[in-house]
């Protein structure tokens, strides 16, 4: 169980894919109105793959760690490899059990890549 919350507290310290792309084709800004925690993903599509995906965010660890670990896992994936992504891929990436407020926070990033994937069109 450390192993996990030591991943969880390295990428909420030092997230990948942190900041606002210079240039993107697609971004969304979602937030969690019970703890404040908001996201904003930025992406680039070519050749119907994600090619770069970065975000900018305020927020707890969880959410943090979990918008950092997404985007490093959907670089190179297809709309439809996307749609099939879910709640239990985003516990299992996070290797941890949480309840259901932390859920939520775990579930933002997730939920901003999915309105991406229903407002346009890649």
């Amino acid at each position: 169980m450390n192993i996990y919350k030591e991943t969880i507290i390295d990428h909420y310290q030092n997230p990948r894919n942190f900041g606002k792309l210079k240039q993107f084709q697609h971004s969304v800004k979602l937030n969690n109105p019970f703890c404040g925690d908001e996201i904003t993903l930025y992406i680039n599509i070519q050749e119907k793959k994600i090619k770069e995906i970065s975000f900018q965010a305020k927020g707890c660890a969880i959410s943090i760690a979990s918008a950092s670990l997404l985007t490093e896992n959907v670089k190179g994936k297809t709309k439809e490899q996307l749609r099939k992504l879910n709640r239990d891929f985003i516990i299992k990436m996070l290797g941890i059990d949480l309840g259901i407020n932390r859920l939520k926070c775990a579930l933002l990033p997730l939920d901003a890549l999915k309105q991406i994937l229903k407002n346009y069109e890649f």
